[in-house]
């Protein structure tokens, strides 16, 4: 149990920067509230108890502003951040590391008993205001995009965006993985926008980050070439690219997101 809780409060310390201390995590964070009380009501649900179990969920929302089913199965290092607002339905099933925040649904759209609430894989994030309807999967690695509604399978990797929800596979090309990589490396990642949810900005700096590592490695092939003119030749290392170095580029007020 304890064993569970540490990876519960490390995973709000790895998912919302804004978190300071362990104390604060136990006594102000209602997404761990609400996981912990579900936990509890899950385990009187499965006993049978379930006017008990319901009524530690009627508590859990009157106290955290979520909403979660006794009946819903819940996997590990799940995060809700900030909360309120979020419903999950009785069926639902959520795997491993997976990410909410305020306002999401995962709801039915139906009135028959079985299956009705959508199954979430693992390391899927769910943005503010999202709903996800029916009994129906969220392939692992997806995202959903805020105030999307989404009323059919999303394959894995994929991002949903719109009303009705869009489905959007992402293929990592070769020149996806070079950018990737050079914004590690750089410790920049373009605001954070994905190509899916077009930003002329976030654009702007991709083209800026395929010209760079094509610069790289240009420099890369005359530095091995006067080497092999000159052995004594020795390249310098260049200096890091630090993420406080964009700040002048960010909006005024503009603030990582947590």
């Amino acid at each position: 149990m304890f064993e569970r809780l540490r990876e519960d409060v490390s995973s709000v310390f790895h998912r919302d920067p804004a978190a300071r201390n362990t104390f604060e995590v136990l006594t102000n964070y209602p997404g761990l509230h609400a996981l912990l009380l579900h936990r509890f009501a899950h385990w009187l649900w499965n006993l049978g108890l379930k006017w008990l179990a319901r009524t530690i969920s009627t508590i859990s929302r009157w106290l955290t502003g979520i909403e979660i089913h006794p009946g819903a199965t819940i996997g590990r290092r799940f995060f809700i951040d900030h909360g309120m607002g979020v419903v999950i339905g009785e069926t639902t099933v959520i795997g491993d590391d997976v990410t909410l925040y305020q306002g999401v649904t995962l709801g039915g759209t139906s009135w028959n008993k079985g299956k009705r609430h959508p199954t979430i894989g693992n390391g899927v994030v769910v943005g503010a205001g999202a709903k996800i309807l029916g009994p129906f999967e969220v392939g692992e690695g997806a995202k959903v995009g805020s105030n999307s509604v989404v009323t059919k399978e999303v394959p894995a990797g994929a991002t949903v965006v719109g009303i009705p929800g869009r489905v959007i596979i992402k293929r990592q090309t070769e020149d996806e993985v070079r950018r990737k990589e050079m914004e590690e490396r750089m410790g920049f990642d373009a605001y954070g926008v994905t190509e899916e949810m077009p930003d002329p900005v976030a654009r702007a700096v991709r083209s800026l980050l395929d010209h760079m590592h094509a610069v790289d490695d240009r420099i890369d092939s005359m530095c091995k070439a006067l080497r092999t003119v000159n052995s004594e030749y020795q390249n310098g290392e260049l200096p890091p690219l630090q993420e406080e170095d964009f700040d002048c580029v960010r909006d005024p007020g503009e603030e990582k997101q947590g």
